[in-house]
């Protein structure tokens, strides 16, 4: 490798590290006669597929040279740093050589904004055009669809890569104006709803004609930043529930507020990310889309913080306690998915197994079920402890962690 792409690798792998919206998961390329490489479904950069495999992108930028003065990125253009900008033949070279020597599995390209909105996502274009058409690349691509940019380039974007992301970073409008005076929240949401509703126009092209191309066959997603403004949880919670039911986003990225522009008065001191607060988000997202709740049922009005020392479905659990104890042998699949410490495989196998007789205490602990947190709110065959009534204050003080909880991340399966 040239010296001097090695040193803009450098820079730019490095500038990268900040954005979290990084994954590999939901699209499927197969491998063809005369292409390089496929992409699978599942996966997220550096962790497993679903068939144990390892994967990892090459997470890098066009550009660290930006327009934008935003007071929570490092790139920002007041910022007294190294600079580097690949050029597209640069980075495609990169690319293809990585995945050869078999370092990564696909690209997720994103950019500093230079010259224009237009200007840097025809760049970015330019890259998977090259690697598609010219090289038959047909390993993973997600691109950033720059926030500003026209309605055409962003329609040319969405077939060139599988997944497309637009960051709204800040969750509010007015604090994003505040902290990022060039950006608004229109710039942002008019490529996410193009992009929603590219994907359902494609969708119904494919059913008519088969191999009409692909537009984001992996969908979208978006980042947000936690704690660079005084948003609650359930601010941030019923935003990101919007995404998903409007836009039908893949997902949603929480990002705890790394300090990096410490002189800058519009930002809170925070002397280190707040992780814990960005687990317990993940989490609650978590059981918004997949444990079937609603935003408004994990937080409200009067609670509009996560409890950092127990796990949203816990303490939802606790401020309910009318809902238990459940009977597992006769409560419904909804109902027991909201047991803390049962899982949704759990719930299946519990509702798959009853039916072939009455489920007991060996039962569920062969199934995996968090017995230490569940066995508070259920009733069953030969389980140790069974309450008449779930005392909330008894089984916080049976459960509250002896050590108060460091500022780590968490298992963001912990909540089961």
């Amino acid at each position: 490798m040239k010296e001097q792409v090695l040193k803009k690798l450098q820079v730019l792998a490095d500038a990268a590290k900040y954005d979290v919206s990084c994954s590999s998961s939901g699209s499927t390329r197969p491998a063809k006669d005369g292409a390089l490489g496929n992409a699978a479904r599942a996966g997220v950069c550096h962790s497993f597929t679903e068939d144990g495999r390892c994967i990892s992108l090459l997470k890098i930028l066009y550009t660290n040279y930006c327009i934008y003065d935003c007071a929570y990125c490092i790139n920002r253009r007041s910022n007294d740093l190294p600079r580097a900008a690949f050029s597209v033949d640069e980075l495609v070279d990169l690319t293809l050589n990585f995945y050869r020597r078999n370092y990564i599995e696909g690209l997720f390209l994103s950019s500093g904004v230079v010259v224009s909105p237009d200007h840097t996502m025809e760049r970015l274009i330019a890259v998977a055009r090259k690697l598609r058409n010219e090289h038959h690349f047909n390993g993973y691509i997600h691109m950033k669809a720059i926030p500003g940019a026209s309605a055409e380039l962003v329609a040319e974007a969405g077939l060139w890569a599988d997944r497309l992301s637009v960051n709204i970073e800040i969750p509010s409008e007015n604090n994003l104006r505040l902290l990022a005076p060039e950006k608004n929240f229109g710039s942002v949401l008019s490529p996410m709803n193009q992009i929603h509703q590219g994907i359902v126009v494609n969708k119904e092209e494919r059913r008519k004609f088969r191999k009409a191309p692909r537009f984001v066959p992996a969908g979208q997603s978006t980042q947000l930043i936690v704690g660079a403004s005084p948003e609650s949880d359930f601010d941030i919670l019923r935003l990101a529930s919007g995404f998903y039911k409007q836009q039908q986003l893949k997902r949603v990225y929480y990002s705890g507020f790394v300090p990096v522009n410490l002189n800058d008065s519009r930002l809170p001191a925070l002397l280190k990310p707040p992780l814990v607060r960005e687990n317990r988000l993940y989490q609650a997202d978590w059981l918004m889309r997949f444990y079937q709740f609603s935003f408004d049922e994990i937080l409200d009005d009067n609670h509009s913080f996560l409890d950092p020392n127990f796990d949203p479905k816990l303490t939802w659990a606790l401020r309910n306690p009318a809902f238990f104890p459940i009977d597992l042998n006769t409560a419904s699949y909804e109902m027991i998915l909201r047991v803390p410490g049962i899982g949704v495989r759990s719930a299946k196998l519990i509702v798959t197994n009853r039916r072939f007789g009455s489920i007991t205490f060996t039962h569920l602990k062969r199934m995996g079920v968090a017995l230490k947190r569940a066995r508070y709110f259920i009733l069953c065959r030969e389980l140790p402890l069974q309450l008449k009534e779930v005392d909330p204050v008894y089984i916080r003080r049976k459960l509250s962690p002896s050590i108060q909880p460091k500022a780590v991340q968490l298992s963001l399966f912990e909540h089961a």
